[in-house]
């Protein structure tokens, strides 16, 4: 193998590299001779056929399979020799080959930046710590008397009205056509929680036990059943019963059927979920503060091919929300060339912090266990209530639906273990001060992105493009999840799942 350098500029690396014609001839004649211990060709028994008859027979499909293994096994030699670290597949392309002629082909390879020490033990962050105030935890508690409360059948029937629990049976049907998922019978349904499709519930407000109905919703356009995205459809309806509420005393009676001792155990207990739901939060503000200080702080050139893709990643994005006019309100008003411009940076930042990150998790052997993709699985299945089974099943039988899963899971795992060695102060303060704090934040960000960067904004502004921020997302207790009329597909994950920083970019 004769091996010449043609470029060596920045992360990328081209070879010419030659394959000896006696060194194809050769390995063609091992691989038939593989083949002849197996094939059976009459007048020759087993293991004994001539190189040549299996040369007349094979040599043209044999060819093909041992250029393509020359190829990969030289490549991957070249890479070795020279000490590369590929940042991907190397580009490669055949100049030339007759039979009985040197092979010769282009190698081109983008290898991973040096990224050195990163000194993360002298990042300094900080951490805030939210505490719920009283009224909040007096909201929450009211939620929970909502979801557990008790209801008694009517006595005296009338039409259902807003809030009451009904007891119903429904078959949804799109051009008189059932469609599957569509039915229940004995589905209980609170009246106004908003738990089934958009509309349904308004139109049994009014109805009355043992007639018949129709309702007509239409699916959102989002709908994760593709078939019933934005469809009419119509739901025979038949309410079976009408509960109503029973009102419930907050007292330390109704703490103790929820499990606590008193009342007082109870407001401890909403207080610290109230308080972990914050620390989530908060916990992606550190974040984002965390991504930025390691943007800035290590500015090295990334792979060209690796933010090529990102960027044909984003600019897919951008384009729908053109389409679909949802646009940031400070990107609309640009040239394509101006973001592409700009979305070109954001895709180098993104590339550059994911290096950081893989650097940081391979140097310290970080990796992600089969019980942490496991417990990921059970969580998406948990956010699906009465539709576990399908959750499970479908990352049971899509192994990179599974693996996709691995990906945020590291990145936590990194960001967990940088933060341990970062100074962290901790400071505390009220729901109130942290959102004022969020609004200032993207009012300086604002002000700022008037000039030649729109796309760098803080906390609560929105991502690039059209998502809303998880510092927008305020705690509040979850409500009880409710069957629906049809069920949702969940959908599977990017393979490199990641979240949006504090200036609209990913990490």
């Amino acid at each position: 193998m004769d091996v010449v350098e043609t470029k060596n500029e920045g992360l990328v690396r081209d070879y010419k590299v030659t394959v000896a014609a006696d060194d194809i001839e050769k390995r063609v004649d091992e691989r038939l001779a593989e083949v002849g211990k197996t094939v059976r060709i009459p007048g020759f028994r087993p293991g004994k056929v001539p190189l040549k008859v299996l040369k007349q027979r094979f040599g043209g499909s044999v060819m093909g399979e041992v250029l393509e293994a020359t190829v990969q096994d030289t490549s991957r030699d070249v890479m070795t020799d020279h000490g590369l670290r590929p940042a991907g597949q190397p580009k490669i392309e055949i100049v030339s080959f007759d039979e009985g002629k040197d092979l010769e082909f282009d190698l081109s390879i983008e290898i991973l930046p040096e990224i050195g020490d990163l000194g993360l033990a002298g990042i300094e962050l900080e951490r805030i710590k939210v505490v719920p105030t009283d009224a909040e935890i007096d909201d929450a508690i009211a939620r929970i008397v909502q979801q557990n409360r008790e209801t008694k059948a009517i006595e005296t029937p009338r039409p259902v009205e807003k809030g009451d629990v009904v007891v119903i049976d429904f078959e949804g049907k799109i051009d008189d056509i059932a469609f599957e998922g569509g039915a229940g019978t004995g589905i209980r349904l609170e009246v106004g929680s908003d738990q089934f499709i958009p509309g349904f519930e308004d139109q049994l407000v009014g109805a009355e036990i043992g007639k018949q109905l129709d309702v007509k919703v239409s699916f959102p356009d989002d709908y994760n059943v593709d078939d019933l995205a934005g469809k009419e459809a119509v739901f025979d309806c038949t309410v079976q019963e009408i509960h109503e509420g029973v009102d419930v005393a907050v007292d330390d009676e109704f703490a103790k059927s929820l499990g606590m001792e008193d009342l007082g155990t109870l407001k401890v207990a909403v207080s610290e979920q109230l308080g972990q739901e914050y620390n989530r939060l908060t916990r992606e503000r550190t974040k984002r503060q965390l991504l930025d200080k390691l943007a800035e702080g290590h500015d090295f050139d990334v792979p060209p091919r690796m933010a090529d893709d990102e960027f044909d990643q984003i600019w897919k994005q951008i384009e729908q929300a053109k389409e679909q006019d949802q646009l940031d309100e400070e990107d609309k008003s640009k040239s394509d060339d101006e973001l592409q411009s700009t979305y070109r940076e954001i895709a180098a930042r993104r590339v550059r912090l994911g290096l950081i990150l893989s650097h940081v998790g391979e140097s310290n052997e970080l990796t992600v266990s089969q019980e942490e993709v496991n417990r990921a699985i059970m969580e998406q299945a948990r956010q699906m209530p009465g539709q576990e089974q399908m959750v499970i099943d479908f990352y049971r039988d899509n192994p990179q639906a599974s693996a996709s899963l691995q990906a945020p899971i590291f990145e936590d795992k990194v960001v967990d273990f940088i933060l341990e060695l970062a100074t962290v102060t901790e400071r505390e303060m009220s729901p109130e001060e942290l959102n004022k704090e969020i609004e200032a934040e993207t009012a300086a960000a604002d002000a700022k992105s008037s000039d030649k960067k729109p796309a760098k904004k803080k906390a609560a502004a929105k991502k690039a493009p059209a998502k809303k921020d998880a510092a927008d997302k305020k705690p509040a207790a979850k409500k009880a999840a409710a069957k629906k009329p049809a069920a949702k597909k969940p959908a599977a994950k990017k393979p490199a799942a990641k979240k949006d920083d504090a200036k609209g970019k990913d990490a």
